[in-house]
């Protein structure tokens, strides 16, 4: 039974993301488009290129393309800082801004399909454990980087 466990927490992340695509795909957004825009809306305008790599759990240089084509949308513009000026800054466009209003509705109405049949406290005791299990794998990963 316990065996399961690891299957179970990778194939659901994977559901998600799916159903995700799948709904978002007539805005014409892959899922690193969203999910770059959602991360850049949740963190703040003027976010520095590397700080909204590293959230969105991805190498700098990777992000480079997605930014590209997110700037050929007019959904977003990169400029110096003026603190740094090899540094870009992210910022969301005005053009952006109904497009993540419907995003939000997608995600929220895919949370609410996702959990359904769950009740608060099953909710709550998923989020407890699911904390729990992150944050024994980030100890993990980190007791195997201090011992290379």
């Amino acid at each position: 039974m316990h065996q399961d466990i690891g299957l179970k927490l990778s194939r659901v992340p994977r559901l998600w993301r799916a159903m995700l695509d799948e709904r978002l795909a007539p805005l014409e957004l892959t899922q690193t488009r969203w999910v770059t825009l959602y991360h850049l809306s949740k963190m703040g305008d003027g976010q520095p290129q590397c700080d909204l790599a590293r959230s969105i759990g991805v190498e700098a240089p990777s992000l480079v393309r997605t930014l590209d084509q997110l700037t050929e949308q007019g959904l977003i513009e990169r400029r110096p800082s003026d603190e740094d000026r090899r540094t870009k800054r992210v910022y969301l466009t005005d053009k952006a801004t109904p497009l993540l209003k419907k995003i939000e509705t997608v995600v929220e109405q895919a949370r609410v399909e996702m959990i359904a049949g769950l009740s608060d406290e099953d909710i709550d005791q998923l989020d407890a454990i699911l904390t729990r299990i992150e944050q024994n794998g980030q100890q993990l990963l980190s007791r195997s980087y201090c011992e290379e």
